[in-house]
């Protein structure tokens, strides 16, 4: 499908390319391109490929019992490792230009905009869709057990659990969902490159949680939203230069000024007025566990 968008429509009947229709320098396309002239293929392929890849490392790192900054290391290990392979002109991606030139998605113009506005809403509904997913793991029976593994991961295996499981699905599921999301973000920006894969993005995503609030799916979409366009605004002027310090400084501010994030603070500032000072910072510090729950009586 990508393949028709940048000019090489009516070419997949016959494997072999025309001359005025040479991708790369290359005769014939590659076999993995095969069947990407059909949406409903491209779309399957959305989900599939990024869903298989991380079922496969996950089932690996976790069976090993990877966690914690050793899985952070390898995970970014890999994506630089998949960085360095694009970039490879032989991979039949692109290399270091990588796609480029989208033209039209389903017949539509991606420049018009009427386009860009049907691509902005179906952002925002995958968006919505993908919040409502996750809100039902987390208040499920299933989010519970990995609220525990989060909390207490030995605790929880010991009382029977496979955590490994339940890791391996939350992984899986969140490669999915960036695969929808990536699919969104490359029509409507023109260009897909390799230097997506830098490690800079996914410490990125790491501040927007941080920012919006640890813990709460409200807060990671709120915290994309403000770095984001602290980026573009910041981005756009003579402090251009210094975006990548002030990132930086923005996380650390976040860590020691407003450990909870936006959301975590605002929901301590509105408990604080609905109860006296002394019982809301006892309700706070029961929240984290420094103050146990007075018994029942």
């Amino acid at each position: 499908y990508l393949m028709r968008q940048i000019g090489t429509r009516g070419v997949y009947a016959n494997p072999t390319l025309p001359d005025f229709m040479v991708f790369l320098n290359w005769k014939e396309l590659p076999w993995y391109w095969y069947g990407f002239d059909m949406f409903w293929f491209a779309a399957v392929m959305v989900l599939l490929v990024p869903g298989l890849l991380a079922f496969g490392f996950g089932w690996l790192a976790f069976r090993s019992r990877v966690t914690g900054v050793y899985l952070s290391i390898i995970t970014q290990a890999m994506t630089y490792a998949l960085l360095l392979a694009f970039f490879r002109n032989d991979f039949g991606f692109g290399g270091n230009n990588g796609l480029t030139d989208f033209k039209d998605i389903l017949g539509f113009n991606v420049q018009a905009d009427g386009t860009r506005a049907a691509l902005f809403m179906l952002s925002c509904l995958a968006l919505a869709i993908g919040f409502f997913i996750c809100r039902a793991v987390v208040t499920s029976k299933l989010g519970k057990v990995l609220i525990a593994i989060r909390d207490a991961e030995s605790r929880t295996r010991f009382l029977g659990y496979r955590v490994e499981s339940y890791k391996l699905f939350v992984f899986t599921l969140s490669a999915c969902m960036a695969g929808v999301a990536g699919a969104l973000y490359v029509p409507q920006v023109g260009i897909i490159n390799p230097s997506e894969f830098a490690p800079g993005n996914s410490i990125e995503a790491v501040i927007w949680v941080a920012v919006g609030g640890r813990g709460t799916l409200v807060g990671a979409a709120l915290g994309a939203i403000v770095v984001n366009y602290a980026k573009t605004v910041f981005t756009s002027g003579p402090l251009a230069p210094y975006w990548l310090f002030m990132l930086g400084a923005l996380f650390v501010a976040v860590t020691l000024l407003l450990p909870k994030g936006i959301v975590g603070t605002v929901n301590a500032w509105l408990a604080s007025r609905k109860l006296p000072p002394t019982d809301a910072a006892d309700s706070a510090a029961r929240e984290d566990g420094v103050i146990q729950p007075k018994p029942a009586e």
